[in-house]
């Protein structure tokens, strides 16, 4: 998932935790005589990682997809010309969703002022310059370059 956020990853994914702990299940039924205590506590670990990498995904994935892809994304950016109504550099850079409950949209923001950080800094929602919609989440990935979380169903052009 440090790459890509679409449902056949999750779906694998949530496949490949199934089997595992399956398997972990077994393992501790079969050995409950022996050495219960060590066995337990396997199942203990492996349920705590797994609550962990679940919460923390979305901050591996961005981090990871940053790490590989910036130079791309920033050349990219970059080259667009100048928004003449004062608009902010963007592009796309996750999103997902389903039938159903809308799709959720994360864009990438070059802010040449660094103007954002105070709304990173502070994780509340609000209207920023330079985006259009008022947005629930601004996160820094380094100087002047930033995601920005819009509402389900609201995209750079389209605030609702």
């Amino acid at each position: 998932m440090v790459l890509g956020n679409d449902i056949g990853t999750f779906l694998a994914t949530a496949l490949v935790a199934a089997i595992v702990g399956v398997i972990l299940f077994m393992i501790l039924l079969r050995t409950v005589r022996r050495q219960s205590v060590a066995a337990l506590s396997m199942v203990v670990v492996f349920g705590a990682a797994s609550w962990l990498l679940f919460r923390v995904s979305d901050d591996v994935r961005t981090t990871g997809r940053w790490l590989v892809e910036s130079r791309k994304y920033k050349a990219a950016i970059l080259a667009q010309p100048d928004p003449a109504n004062g608009e902010l550099k963007h592009a796309e850079w996750d999103g997902w969703g389903f039938a159903g409950s809308g799709d959720t949209t994360v864009y990438l923001v070059f802010d040449p002022s660094d103007s954002l950080a105070a709304a990173a800094k502070s994780r509340s929602a609000g209207k920023y310059k330079g985006i259009p919609c008022e947005v629930p989440h601004v996160r820094r990935l380094e100087n002047r370059w930033y995601t920005v979380l819009f509402y389900t169903d609201t995209d750079w052009n389209h605030c609702s």
